[in-house]
C-alpha cells in the first residue's frame, strides 16, 4: 500500500512544483482544474526556477496549503480558504494531482477524504465546499464517494473550447461526518 500523506512543502518539492506550475508548456492537469481560468502562457516565458525558489523560500508555512506526498514524493497540492465573512464556518477546498499517471486509481478520492478530515479537525468549519465544472466527472464522482453532495449547478456558466459547461458546487456538512469515516 503506498504511503499517501498531506504535509508542509519542503525545498525538495520546489523542482516538482516549478515543473508542473511553470515549466510544462501545456500540462494535462490544467485542462481539468478550471481550464477556463488558466491564462495563456506569459509572453515573457515561464517563471525562472530561481525566482520560483526564492518566492517559495520566503513563503511562510500555511495550514491552508499542503503537499500531496506519495511515498514521500510531491504529486500535487491541496488548498483551503474560508469564505467571507470570516468565522461563518464555510470553507472551500481545492486539490490537484499534477501527473495523469496518478489519476483514476482512487488517489484523488483518498486525498479529498484526508483533506476533509484535516479541515474539520483543524478549523471550526460547519460546511466544506468544492467547485468544479460539468466536464470534470472524475472530480464530481470522487467528491460524491467521500460524502459530498451537489448543492449548486449554474448552467452553462463556463466557456471553454467553444462549449458552455455547468459550474458545479458540492458540499459536505460537519454534521454528516461520523466518527471512523475519516472525515
Amino acid at each position: 500500500m503506498p504511503d499517501l500523506r498531506l504535509r508542509d512543502p519542503l525545498p525538495d518539492d520546489w523542482p516538482i512544483l516549478w515543473r508542473w506550475l511553470h515549466a510544462e508548456p501545456d500540462p494535462e492537469w490544467k485542462r481539468w482544474d478550471a481550464p477556463y481560468f488558466h491564462a495563456a502562457p506569459s509572453p515573457a516565458g515561464p517563471l525562472p526556477y530561481a525566482d520560483f525558489a526564492a518566492r517559495e523560500a520566503g513563503r511562510a508555512p500555511s495550514p491552508h496549503r499542503r503537499i500531496i506526498a506519495l511515498d514521500g514524493t510531491c504529486i500535487g497540492q491541496v488548498t483551503r480558504w474560508e469564505e467571507e465573512p470570516a468565522g461563518g464556518g464555510w470553507w472551500e477546498l481545492g486539490l490537484v494531482l499534477y501527473d495523469p499517471v496518478h489519476w483514476g486509481g482512487g488517489l484523488g478520492r483518498e486525498v479529498l477524504r484526508l483533506w476533509t478530515a484535516h479541515t474539520f479537525a483543524d478549523t471550526a468549519a460547519h460546511v466544506l465546499t468544492l467547485t468544479t465544472w460539468g466536464g470534470n466527472a472524475r472530480m464530481i464522482r470522487a467528491a460524491e464517494r467521500v460524502g459530498y453532495g451537489e448543492c449548486a449547478r449554474i448552467p452553462q456558466a463556463r466557456l471553454w473550447q467553444g462549449q458552455r459547461w455547468d459550474s458545479v458546487k458540492l458540499a459536505r456538512l460537519r454534521a454528516d461526518s461520523t466518527p471512523g469515516d475519516g472525515a
